[in-house]
């Protein structure tokens, strides 16, 4: 989703996956209505289906690297959390800083962790919002590489909310949003 700022695409990422409600209209999320469902309903489809990835990371500054990857997998009830949080590290090039909390991290690094948290419960859909907003072109060029290096690997259809036209041109399908309407731009 490509459009300039306060144009509605984060609000429409939100209603998306279910953090807000529409005033008219559903939400189909992997074949479930979210829109029909309470609160508690809508973050059961979030944690079963969902990951996410923000421009400001919203990891827990009192966890470690490790620990904010686990948090999801811990949260379901999954057994080998740990090791699984550690593989997806390993993917995204932290294995060595896994002991170290977000205030000791670079921006750079803290986006990584925040990437291997939103992976490591292999979701249906990622939504990443602005995920290189917060960051320096070179590092935000490699975190993007990243992202659709993971997306790719698993399989997982990723939602991204950009204003950038570049990037929204690595996507298989892009949607422009003015004033909070929706268009196809036409093919070249």
């Amino acid at each position: 989703m490509v459009g300039v700022s306060g144009a509605g695409k984060s609000t429409l990422l939100a209603m998306l996956a279910g953090l807000d409600e529409p005033s008219a209209g559903q939400v189909w999320l992997n074949n479930t209505e979210i829109t029909a469902l309470d609160e508690d309903g809508r973050a059961v489809a979030r944690a079963e289906h969902v990951g996410f990835v923000f421009q400001s990371f919203h990891l827990i500054p009192s966890l470690t690297a490790l620990e904010n990857v686990m948090l999801p997998l811990e949260l379901m009830g999954k057994k080998n959390a740990d090791d699984e949080a550690l593989s997806v590290l390993a993917k995204v090039g932290l294995l060595e800083r896994k002991g170290h909390y977000p205030r000791q991290l670079s921006a750079g690094e803290k986006q990584r962790v925040a990437i291997a948290r939103a992976f490591v419960t292999r979701p249906a859909v990622l939504f990443a919002d602005e995920p290189t907003g917060n960051l320096d072109g070179k590092t935000g060029g490699r975190i993007i590489d990243l992202l659709f290096d993971l997306n790719k690997e698993s399989g997982t259809t990723l939602v991204l909310v950009t204003h950038d036209t570049s990037l929204a041109g690595r996507c298989d399908r892009s949607i422009h949003i003015e004033s909070g309407r929706l268009f196809e731009p036409a093919a070249s």
